[in-house]
């Protein structure tokens, strides 16, 4: 059975806004919030040749700390359950593998495991999409196992 609320996170404020009403819905739904930040996986000729993959690690950790620090205290502040999760990769492609729990998936297939719903902020800075959606954000839309709600940052 689909459970749980995933909210992508990278520190931005259209994140923080999905993730208040990620926290609204964890708590009519009594569902636990997956926080989840995705950090690149900087494997790249050059950055082999000049850092150890224990410098790099080291680095993504810092990453991820830095991101989700603002989060962690809503979360914590919330009273609601909540997990804090990195991935490592391509954000759209973590993003849904996580949202279906790494089951092997393809667009399309009905899974019955995974996350009930992604709950995403886009920062909109696509220009072919018109300033919309990120590319993350249409990405995951189009590929995502689950319902995605797209938050827009709110001005007031």
């Amino acid at each position: 059975m689909k459970k749980n609320l995933l909210v992508p996170f990278d520190g931005s404020k259209n994140a923080i806004e999905a993730l208040q009403l990620a926290i609204t819905w964890s708590k009519v739904m009594q569902e636990k919030i997956i926080l989840l930040n995705v950090q690149h996986s900087f494997r790249t000729v050059h950055t082999k040749m000049f850092f150890s993959d224990h410098a790099i690690h080291e680095y993504q950790e810092q990453l991820f700390t830095e991101a989700v620090a603002p989060a962690k205290k809503i979360l914590e502040e919330s009273g609601v359950e909540y997990e804090i999760k990195l991935r490592i990769g391509d954000a759209k492609e973590q993003i849904c593998l996580e949202a279906t729990l790494d089951q092997p998936y393809e667009p399309g297939q009905c899974l019955t495991e995974g996350v009930r719903m992604i709950i995403m902020g886009s920062r909109g800075m696509n220009p072919v999409l018109g300033g919309l959606l990120g590319s993350v954000s249409y990405g995951v839309v189009n590929a995502a196992p689950c319902m995605v709600t797209i938050v827009p940052y709110s001005c007031e």
